[in-house]
This record gives structure tokens, C-alpha cells and sequence, in this order.
């Protein structure tokens, strides 16, 4: 079997794009994978069509080769849209390795670890009432249990930062108050914090009550700044989206610097790196949240890491039925009380990607916007 053509699609979700890779081979097998919009969406097509051909012709199961082909050739670290694209590619190809041996992906790894994967779903209203019916109907309709909100309910670039931090721990009160004492809520404060001093301050005000993870508190550049912050607190410290490799992944935890990490299957390089992170992460006695606000097809992937994943403990996760991601699969992983459940009878990822939908999409531009502080310099988004 040989890869014959790589093929991309940026295709629209609401006022956003994802990039879509799907590799074909010679035997009439085929494979796909997602990249992580870091930006600019454009940039993907054409670095996709550079890295095929490099690895044209070559076995599409000899995944470990051509991975290590793709990041020696390059010579230099390729970046976080580099790598994006990369994981599109790694996650193709284990998808064709799945079809190819009449296999789900996880059998693969070594089995599933577990029957089903947790998700959480992240929610933010208004007030905290708001906030809690988003909550109780997502545990009506799906099981969810776990819940991912915003700390911040004054403006951190404007308000002072006591006032912020105190609303922060009023509207978790609030919405613990709202809810069944058994539900987690997450909160993530986005990297927009540069001084560790503060977000030991936010952490301290919400440890009352009891939060499952306090996610990016910090800028992740410094790692002995996180960890000082690790030992300041008494919350459970998640991060990673905004790393990359197993390399990062290890600084950050031979330097006791996070509870839980985060990465990303469509960026960190793909799934052959994501299970290489996961097991430096249960040598250090730290379990993996993957970082997931992306389509059917990112989550098809992200269940199979999960299944075959000892150190694995929730997964981001997105509702698809009310957008085009819809339409992009034939049945995308839906939750049961709360969990996605494992298919053992459908190969690769289980899902069939539906290229005519794929066809039918506008390319929209989309950037992130930095805001603008009172004095009139920027801050992070």
C-alpha cells in the first residue's frame, strides 16, 4: 500500500474555518485527520501539499517512519502551524492503518484501558442562573456532569484585580448553590495573566469551592513561574494547549508544574506524540485532559487516545448538532450520561467524513483580536 494524494479542505464552521486533511493510498483506503486553527487558516493547503510530497509513495502504516522523516526533513522546530498540519497528517495516517487491519484505531495501541470516555462541555451565561439551567439541561438531555466556565465576570484588563478574583469565587458560589453538589466546574482563565502573584490570588479565592481544574492562569513561557504557582496552590493546576511537544510536556513536569495537562491532538504532533506526552505524564503522576474545541473529526481521534489512554481523565468536547460539523461525519460521538461511548465494530476513527459537505463550505477570514487595556496598549486574548 502507498499514499497517492493528500487532499485539503478548509471548511467553515460558523464565522471560523478548520483544516481538513485526507490522505488517499493506492489500495482504495483512506484517511483523515484535523489541523488546529492557530492561524492563519490559508497557511494550511499549501504547507499540507509540501509535507505530501515529501512522504508520497511511501506505506501509510509505517507511521513512526515517516513522522520522524517529516520532522528531521524540516530541520528546524516547524512552529505551531507546522506542526498543526503535521498532526493532521499523523492522524490520517493511523486512521488508514485502522481501516486497513478491519481495526478500531485503539485496538491498535494496545486496547481499550476503559469502555467509555467522560466529557465535559464548557457553558457561561449571563449571571450563575444562567449559567446553572445551561448546566442542568446539558445534564437532562446528555448526562454531562463536567463543566468548563469563565472566571471572569469583570473586566481583568479594567477592574481591580481584587474585585475581579472576589466576583470570580461569588459566581462559583452561586452556581454551586444552583446545581447538584456532585457536578465539576472547571476555569479557565485563558493565559491572560502574567504576574504569578495574581493568579495565586485567583486560585485562593476559588479553592472554597472546590473546582476541578484552574486551566492557563498563567502565560505558559516560564516554566519555573509555574512551578512556584503549583506550590502556592491549592487547586488543581491544568495547562498545555498553548505547548506543543513532548519536550515542553517534560520541562513543565520534571519542573512539578502542573496537576493536569492539556494538549492537543491537532497540534502537539499528533496521536504518536500525544501517547509519547501521556506516558512521560503517568511517570510523573499527572493525568491528561486533552485540550478538544474542535470538530467530529478532532473528537473521533481524541476517543481513541482516551480508550487506550491509562493517565487520560476528561475530555473537552463540544456539542455538533446544531452547526455544519453536522454534516461533516456520518454519525459524530455523541454523549450517553455523560461518557461517548467506544465503537469496536467500525474501523479507523468510526466516523465516515462526508466530502460533499466538505465541498459546500465558503472560506470565511477569522483572526483572534487582541483587546485593548484603558491606557490603550493591548492585552492577551
Amino acid at each position: 500500500m502507498k499514499i497517492a494524494a493528500l487532499r485539503t479542505y478548509i471548511a467553515r464552521h460558523g464565522q471560523r474555518c478548520r483544516g481538513l486533511l485526507k490522505i488517499e493510498t493506492d489500495a482504495g483506503i483512506d484517511g483523515w485527520g484535523e489541523a488546529y486553527s492557530i492561524g492563519p487558516d490559508l497557511s494550511v493547503p499549501p504547507l499540507a501539499d509540501y509535507i505530501g510530497r515529501m512522504i508520497g509513495g511511501e506505506d501509510p502504516r509505517r507511521i513512526e517512519y515517516i513522522l520522524c522523516k517529516l520532522l528531521q526533513q524540516f530541520r528546524f522546530p516547524p512552529g505551531g502551524t507546522g506542526l498543526a498540519v503535521i498532526s493532521a497528517v499523523d492522524q490520517a495516517l493511523w486512521d488508514i492503518a485502522g481501516k486497513a487491519a478491519g481495526l478500531p484505531v485503539y485496538m491498535l495501541l494496545g486496547g481499550a484501558a476503559r469502555q467509555r470516555v467522560r466529557v465535559y462541555h464548557s457553558i457561561g451565561g449571563r449571571d450563575a442562573a444562567e449559567t446553572s439551567e445551561q448546566a442542568l439541561r446539558l445534564h437532562a438531555e446528555w448526562g454531562f456532569s463536567a463543566f468548563k466556565l469563565s472566571p471572569y465576570r469583570l473586566d481583568p484588563e479594567s477592574a481591580r484585580w481584587g474585585r475581579v478574583c472576589a466576583a470570580a469565587a461569588e459566581y462559583l458560589e452561586q452556581v454551586r448553590r444552583r446545581t447538584p453538589a456532585e457536578f465539576e466546574f472547571a476555569l479557565d482563565a485563558h493565559a491572560k495573566i502574567l504576574e504569578p502573584v495574581r493568579a495565586v490570588q485567583l486560585a485562593a479565592a476559588l479553592a472554597p469551592y472546590d473546582p476541578l481544574f484552574l486551566e492557563e492562569p498563567l502565560r505558559p513561557e516560564h516554566i519555573p513561574a509555574w512551578s512556584r504557582l503549583r506550590q502556592q496552590m491549592a487547586v488543581p493546576l491544568a495547562t498545555g494547549e498553548s505547548l506543543y511537544g513532548r519536550h515542553e510536556f517534560l520541562a513543565l513536569m520534571a519542573a512539578q508544574a502542573a496537576d493536569i495537562i492539556q494538549p492537543d491532538v491537532c497540534v502537539c504532533g499528533g496521536l504518536l506524540e500525544m501517547r509519547r506526552i501521556a506516558a512521560s505524564a503517568e511517570a510523573h503522576q499527572v493525568t491528561v485532559a486533552p485540550h478538544n474545541p474542535m470538530s467530529p473529526i478532532a473528537t473521533a481521534v481524541n476517543v481513541h487516545f482516551a480508550a487506550a489512554t491509562p493517565s487520560f481523565t476528561v475530555l473537552e468536547y463540544i456539542l455538533p448538532l446544531h452547526n455544519e460539523w453536522r454534516h461533516w461525519v456520518d454519525e459524530p460521538y455523541l454523549p450517553r450520561g455523560g461518557y461517548l461511548e467506544l465503537r469496536p465494530d467500525r474501523p479507523g476513527w468510526g466516523v465516515q467524513v462526508d466530502e460533499d459537505a466538505l465541498r459546500d463550505n465558503e472560506y470565511c477570514h477569522w483572526q483572534r483580536t487582541c483587546p485593548v487595556r484603558p491606557d490603550g496598549s493591548t492585552g492577551y486574548i
